[in-house]
């Protein structure tokens, strides 16, 4: 069930490419699936809306805006939660293509969740998905969730390796994923770097501001476009961060 090595390394890469697929939804352009209801080419977020719009609960225009109200505040939490957790474990750490166990970490939001970076990676991907075609909307999230799961369960093993007891003890009080109301345990007194933070998750900020500023159009194609000029710039900005020194082995 655990993620791979190759997996783990290359988790950025796969990340984008299920993301690709869940935009372009490939599978779409198979005669076959021309009339399957569910298998529309048109955005998520045009037929939701259309959707509450024919069912009477909300007219169109009402329905687009709690759409798009609802995908910024996904946004924005995911990108809150990025940012947050990026700044207590260190960038260079966050897009690392190996595990890191100099120290554990248990303080900022690790003391609510045990994964608040993939946390919020999959709140952008269900605020984002009302851009893709429905079917490729369900891909993405259900495939994304799959992956992020499997990612957690990679690290805990090496995690348990490296600290024993005190990460089991940690392990046993924080939810792995959803976060609790309150701390569940003292905080550690960490330094947060949340420039560095910002710099090193740039996409999930602007991928939020992009939505804000285009979304009011109520046009995906400029929204895309903005997205893809995000992914741009992050990738930037990644290749400009300090690179971690590699962790000792293990002992058996």
């Amino acid at each position: 069930m655990q993620a791979s090595r190759f997996e783990y390394r290359f988790r950025i890469i796969i990340h984008a490419l299920i993301y690709l697929l869940g935009f372009t939804a490939p599978w779409l352009f198979i005669p076959a699936l021309a009339d399957v209801p569910g298998f529309a080419q048109k955005s998520t977020w045009l037929i939701a809306a259309s959707t509450l719009s024919r069912q009477g609960w909300l007219t169109f225009s009402a329905a687009t805006i709690v759409l798009l109200a609802l995908a910024l505040l996904l946004t924005a939490l995911g990108a809150f939660f990025r940012i947050w957790g990026a700044a207590y474990v260190g960038a260079s750490i966050v897009q690392s293509p190996t595990m890191h166990g100099d120290r554990m970490l248990a303080d900022g939001p690790y003391r609510r969740t045990r994964n608040p970076l993939y946390l919020g990676t999959l709140l952008h991907t269900i605020g984002i998905a009302i851009l893709m075609p429905p079917s490729g909307a369900v891909f993405t999230i259900a495939l994304l969730w799959i992956f992020e799961v499997r990612l957690a369960l990679a690290e805990e093993p090496f995690l348990t390796a490296r600290f024993g007891q005190p990460y089991l003890d940690y392990k046993a009080a924080v939810p792995r994923f959803l976060p609790a109301l309150s701390p569940q345990i003292p905080a550690a007194a960490a330094h947060p770097r949340w420039l560095q933070a910002f710099f090193s998750e740039l996409y999930f900020p602007a991928a939020f501001l992009v939505l804000s500023i285009f979304g009011w159009s109520f046009n995906a194609q400029p929204i895309r476009q903005g997205l893809l000029i995000s992914l741009g710039l992050w990738l930037i900005a990644l290749a400009l961060l300090p690179r971690p020194t590699p962790n000792p082995p293990i002992p058996a």
